[in-house]
This record gives structure tokens, C-alpha cells and sequence, in this order.
């Protein structure tokens, strides 16, 4: 026998000659000459035998391949291939019969519920009903708008995209929202007041001034607080909300009241709205020589519509042609009926500026809160309340106006108000006194915040700094995506021509930056209500609070932009660097002249107008006092000419802190001169007492100048 020619024999296998085939059962025969490195290979010449067979279960086959799995064949056993679960099957018919919309296929929602945050993306809302994000961009541009997938959206589109696809959108409401985030740091407000049911304590009652712009509402809180508010507003009218506590004797005990002053110009309507919100109790002013006007119905409304008590406080009733019995009548209309008339409004007629009849408005207020309010809080816990008004100072940083509705506000408080958040480091009531704590109904100023919260803000006490931060980034994540939806233009195929056209369309951006939160947001508001038709848009592309900075001129310089100054100067080397650049820089200190100024620029009726001209700035170097002729500034001029008897307004850290000032005199050593130039020292009088050293003196002159 050749080497390499085995006789492998199959198990019972016949007489095989060489090309015999063996028997099937057992051993390895096969055909033909074997091999002996093949299993089950050879035939072999001989009779089969044992010897040199393989037994197995399923010895070889045909071309000597035998069980083994892999490049020699596939392994015995039952088939890999499973049966669909019935999920799979149940998936598969719902694509088969989805609904195609562009070639994209998506499983209808039937009449399914989904609920997405205030400006969500495609992508969250494709997370929601679990498909692709690219799918829904399809599905929308065939329904006639375009959008990215991670572009916020605004309501009208994902109920119009909902509604196609068979799912009921809703958007959650910024309060849910809200609580919903709170509850994920483990913050249950709802638990909380059910557990301050078994603490509750009595608390002051808080009271909203309100009514019809010049009815003396500053001039009574005024006469209530024995101080001179009125005479520091610009043209008289009220443009930041104030918060007082006053203390009253009645019956031989002492009881405090909150007080809230509210603007009374028209443009501060959602910040009039917001105290009624906070307060107890609404104190409505009508003046007895004018009667009532639209903006003391707008005051009643938001009353009402809040559910608070209502005291009508019968004003200027000293002036010649007063009438107050002429107010009791015609506030009947508006559900007002006085207790004379058999109605349970207390009306209480007084003067403001003779102090009469204050007494009795006060008690009138604790009457109506004794008789229709239950006044409780449970002081022994964590602070809640709201902010009342909010502005940035340069030497103490965030200011905020605070005012406690629950719980005690500490000294070193971690706290978060609205999407600012920070420590408090300090308190301070109305008078300017550092306070420990702060009880329910306690407004206090709070310094510690890292940014400015909004005006109308709910602040809370958070167990740490981390938590604190935290709640805050998600807030203004939650407020950046939101504005992103509020202000998308959205782009439809039928008016894709026009958007490409759009550079026909006169565009005026602007810039508004303010001292305090509050000016700013209602400036804000009356300006997007301003609609002088379809050839001219406005676009606020940054608002803020704080002096002029060089990032604002440079967002100018960009977007061509105006910015509007409410109050505020420019930084150091700001206004240059602005003029440089061709920025215009316009400042007011009273709301309705920014509100005419932009209305008429935007209608191109600007009559010619009176230009302020910039003469010169001293820096106050020291101050000196004296008896006759008051606090002088000894200053250095920094530009220009200061000249005796020019306008002037001085300004500390870039906000101004008295304008319509004059120059009343100037001297260089003991001389008295008219005018001192750039470079030289002098001594300036303003009739004006709180100057401090680093404050700049601004002189200007108004000059007219003929508008195109």
C-alpha cells in the first residue's frame, strides 16, 4: 500500500473495489482514492473493517466534509433564526401603515398627548414620540416652513406639526415648567404650605398704591412716610417701584404696613399689574379735581382681576374745584360703591400735601385687612417672596428689592431669584438701616446676587451654594430657549420671496440699557407695541442694566444699532470710543420722551428738534463745605470748557445721579471767572449738596438742529 493511500473502510461497509462507495451508518469510506489527512476520506481496495475507521454520530458525507462548525459547514442543532416577538410585529405593521410625508414614514399618534417645554427644538419633541429629528424636518418644510432640528419653535408650529402627525401637543406653562425643576432639586412648594398650616403667625398687611398718573400717589406715600420722594422723580412721575414699612398707632399697639408704590405712566402696566399680584391690599388714588381717568380703570382692573380688598384714597380734596362726592359716583360703575351708598368700599377723602385725612386712610386699611383677610405666615422657615425691583451698582454690585412673603430672610442665605442666584451679604430696610433678618411682609434691599434679576422675580432660599447655581443655569437655559421661539421669524415657502427681499425693509435696531430691571422691561414692552406699518420693524437686539459698555458699542457698530440710555451714562472712555465708531447714543430720563422719540423716528416725522451739545466735564478732585455757599467741588477739567451758568449733571460710576443741575459759580483760586478750559483747576458750585470725590461734572447746552 502506497503511503498517503489508507484503507479507510466504512462501518459495514461492502465489498468496495476502488471506486465502491461504502455503507452509510458509521465509518468513513468515500469515494475514490482516500487521503489520510482527510477524515472520511479514502475507499480503500480491501474488505471494510474496523481498523482505521471514524465513528461518530454523523461521520462524513458526501465530499468528506464532516459536523465541524465554521469554514467547514454549518453546526448541527436547531436553526439560529428566532421567531418576531410580537412588539416587533405590532412595530412593523404600525411603519407599513404610517402615514408617507415627503418619503418619510412616522407612526401616527392617535389623538396620543405630548407634553414639551416653552421653546423646545424638533429634537426634543422627536425624543418625545421617539423617531428621527430629520424625519420631522421633512415632515415640516412639506408643510410649508423651515426649520433646523435644534432650532427653538414656537407654539402655532408644533400644534400645526402635532396635529398632522396625529399627536396633541401641548406646551407647558412656565409655571409647571417651574415647578417641575424645583421638584427635581427636591423643592415642593405645595408641600411646604401645607406644612406651614400648623405654624402660621400674623403678618403686616401689604398695600399697593395705585392710580391715574399726577393723582399724588408718590406725594401721599409721601405725607404716610414723613419724606420727600416726589421732588427726586424725573418730571414728577414715578419710574421705579418703591417698598416701605411704616409703623402706625392704633388703639395704644403699633402695627406695621407694607407699602408699594406702582408707576402710574402707562408703559409700566405689566409692572402695575405685578404689584397687584403681591399685595394684600389695593390703595386706588383718585384725585377730586380730575375725576377718573383710563389709567385708574386699568388700576381697577388688575385689582379685581388679582381678588384684593380695594380702599379709595379721595385725593387733593384741598384744591379749589375738588369734588369728592363726583368720585363716589362715578366709581359705582366700575363696582366701587362707597359704605355711604350702602356698599362695603371705605372711601376716605384726603390731601397729600396739607396731610390731611392720612390718619384715617390708615386706619382704614387695617380695617378692611381685619375684616376681609386672614394675614398669616409661618416665619420659622425657609424665606419665599418676590423682587420687587432690581438694579446693578458699581461699587455693591446686584441690588434687589426684596420683599418676604413666608419664612425668615438671613444674613448669609443661600438664595436664587428668578435666573440670578448668589448669597445674601447684606440687608437693608427703606431707611438705609443694615437688617439681620427679614420677617413675612418685610421688604428689604439684598446685596450679595451675581447678576440682576428681573423686577417681579420669585426668590427662594436654597440648602447650598451648588443647589442654588443650579436651579439658576436651568432657569436661564429654560428663558434663552423660550425668547429664542418668542422671537423667530418664521419663514414660510409663500413669503420666501419677501424674506430675500427683505433688505427693502427699514429696519431700526436698538439697544436699551437702564439703572434699574424694571425701567428697562417696560421701556422694552411700550417700544414692541409701537406699529407704524409694514415698511418700517423694530428690533431690540440687547437690553441690560448698568452703565454703557464697550460690548454694547461694539453690538452697535455690528447690527448698526442706536442705543437708547434710560438714566444711564457711558463707562470710561465709552462715549469716544462711540463716536469713533458712529454709534448714536441717546439718553433719557423720563420713559414717554424715549417712547416719542422712537415712534417718531420710525414714522420719519421728526420735526426739527433741539440737539444736546456736550461743553465740558470736570472730575471732583475733593469737596469742601461751607456754610454760605454749601458743598464746592474743587475739580480738575478733563475736556472742553466749563462755563458759569451752563446746564450740568453729575454722574457717579456712569449713573447719573442729579441732572438739570447749573453752574452757579466758578472760581480759580480767589477769583471768580466764567469759564475755565481743559487742564486747569477750579472750584464749582451746583446747589447741590451730595457730591463725593470721582463724581463728574457734565456741562451741555441745548442747540437745534434740523432733522433730514
Amino acid at each position: 500500500m502506497m503511503p498517503g493511500h489508507a484503507n479507510f473502510a466504512r462501518n459495514g461497509g461492502g465489498n468496495g473495489g476502488g471506486n465502491s462507495r461504502g455503507g452509510r451508518p458509521g465509518g468513513g469510506g468515500g469515494r475514490g482514492r482516500g487521503t489520510p489527512n482527510r477524515p472520511g476520506g479514502g475507499a480503500g481496495t480491501g474488505v471494510g473493517a474496523p481498523a482505521g475507521g471514524f465513528t461518530g454520530p454523523r461521520g462524513g458525507g458526501r465530499g468528506g466534509r464532516g459536523s465541524t462548525p465554521g469554514a467547514f459547514g454549518r453546526g448541527g442543532g436547531r436553526s439560529q433564526r428566532g421567531r418576531k416577538s410580537k412588539r416587533t410585529k405590532r412595530q412593523e405593521f404600525e411603519q407599513q401603515s404610517a402615514p408617507a410625508i415627503g418619503g418619510v414614514s412616522i407612526p401616527r399618534g392617535n389623538g396620543q398627548e405630548v407634553r414639551i417645554r416653552q421653546g423646545a427644538s424638533l429634537a426634543d419633541l422627536a425624543d418625545k414620540i421617539n423617531v428621527n429629528p430629520a424625519a420631522l424636518v421633512t415632515v415640516l418644510f412639506h408643510l410649508g416652513e423651515m426649520a433646523t432640528a435644534t432650532q427653538s419653535l414656537d407654539q402655532d408650529t408644533f400644534e400645526a406639526l402635532g396635529a398632522e402627525l396625529g399627536y396633541d401637543v401641548k406646551l407647558v406653562s412656565p409655571e409647571d415648567e417651574d415647578r417641575e425643576l424645583l421638584e427635581s432639586f427636591d423643592i415642593d412648594l405645595d408641600a411646604e404650605e401645607i406644612d406651614d398650616e400648623e405654624h402660621l403667625k400674623p403678618r403686616p398687611p401689604v398695600v399697593t398704591v395705585m392710580g391715574h398718573v399726577d393723582h399724588g400717589k408718590t406725594k401721599l406715600l409721601d405725607a404716610i412716610r414723613h419724606t420727600d420722594v416726589v421732588d427726586t422723580e424725573h418730571g414728577g412721575i414715578t419710574q421705579h417701584i418703591g417698598a416701605y414699612q411704616v409703623a402706625v398707632d392704633v388703639e395704644g399697639s403699633t402695627r406695621p404696613i407694607t407699602f408699594i408704590d406702582t408707576p402710574g405712566h402707562e408703559a409700566f402696566t405689566a409692572m402695575r399689574a405685578r404689584g397687584a399680584d403681591v399685595t394684600d391690599i389695593a390703595v386706588l388714588v383718585v384725585a377730586a379735581d380730575d375725576g377718573v381717568m383710563p389709567q385708574t380703570v386699568e388700576a381697577i382692573n388688575h385689582a379685581q382681576a388679582a381678588g384684593v380688598p380695594i380702599v379709595v384714597a379721595v385725593n387733593k380734596i384741598d384744591k379749589e374745584g375738588a369734588n369728592p362726592q363726583k368720585i363716589r359716583s362715578q366709581l359705582t360703575e366700575y363696582n366701587l360703591v362707597a359704605e355711604e351708598f350702602g356698599g362695603d368700599v371705605m372711601f376716605v377723602d384726603v390731601s397729600a400735601k396739607q396731610r390731611i385725612g392720612i390718619k384715617e386712610l390708615l386706619e382704614a386699611i387695617l380695617l378692611t385687612a381685619d375684616a376681609a383677610l386672614d394675614l398669616r405666615a409661618n416665619p420659622d422657615t425657609a424665606a419665599r417672596g418676590v423682587a420687587i425691583e432690581a438694579n446693578l451698582d458699581k461699587g455693591r454690585g446686584a441690588v434687589a428689592t426684596m420683599l418676604v412673603q413666608r419664612g425668615t430672610l438671613n444674613v448669609g442665605d443661600a438664595i436664587v431669584v428668578g435666573a440670578a442666584h448668589g448669597r445674601v451679604r447684606a440687608m437693608f430696610d427703606d431707611s438705609g438701616e443694615e437688617v439681620a433678618a427679614a420677617l413675612p411682609a418685610r421688604p428689604v434691599q439684598v446685596i450679595g446676587l451675581t447678576s440682576v434679576p428681573r423686577a417681579g422675580d420669585s426668590f427662594l432660599v436654597a440648602t447650598d451654594d451648588r443647589t442654588a447655581r443650579q436651579i439658576a443655569d436651568k432657569r436661564a437655559a429654560a428663558d434663552r430657549q423660550a425668547m429664542l421661539a418668542k422671537r423667530r421669524k418664521r419663514v414660510s415657502l409663500e413669503d420666501f420671496d419677501k424674506v430675500l427681499k427683505e433688505g427693502e425693509v427699514d429696519t431700526l435696531n436698538l439697544i436699551i440699557k437702564g439703572d434699574v430691571s424694571g425701567a428697562v422691561e417696560a421701556l422694552e414692552d411700550s417700544l414692541l407695541r409701537i406699529d407704524v406699518g409694514e415698511e418700517v420693524a423694530l428690533r431690540i437686539i440687547h437690553r441690560g442694566v448698568g452703565a454703557i459698555t464697550q460690548n454694547d458699542v461694539n453690538l452697535a457698530t455690528v447690527d448698526n444699532a442706536v442705543i437708547i440710555a434710560f438714566n444711564v451714562r457711558p463707562a470710561e472712555r465709552v462715549a469716544e470710543m462711540a463716536e469713533n465708531e458712529g454709534v448714536e447714543i441717546k439718553y433719557y430720563n423720563v420713559i414717554y420722551s424715549a417712547i416719542d422719540d422712537v415712534e417718531a423716528a420710525m414714522k420719519g416725522m421728526l420735526k426739527p428738534i433741539y440737539e444736546e451739545v456736550a461743553l465740558g466735564s470736570a472730575e471732583v478732585r475733593q469737596v469742601f463745605h461751607s456754610g454760605k455757599f454749601g458743598n464746592i467741588a474743587g475739580s480738575i477739567i478733563r475736556s472742553g470748557t466749563i462755563r458759569r451758568g451752563s446746564k450740568a449733571r453729575l454722574v457717579r460710576d456712569g449713573v447719573v445721579v442729579a441732572d438739570n443741575l447749573e453752574i452757579q459759580s466758578l472760581r480759580r483760586e480767589k477769583d471768580d471767572v466764567t469759564e475755565v478750559r481743559e487742564g486747569y483747576e477750579c472750584g464749582i458750585t451746583l446747589g447741590f449738596r451730595d457730591i463725593a470725590e470721582g463724581d463728574v461734572i457734565e456741562t451741555w447746552e441745548m442747540k437745534e438742529k434740523a432733522r433730514d
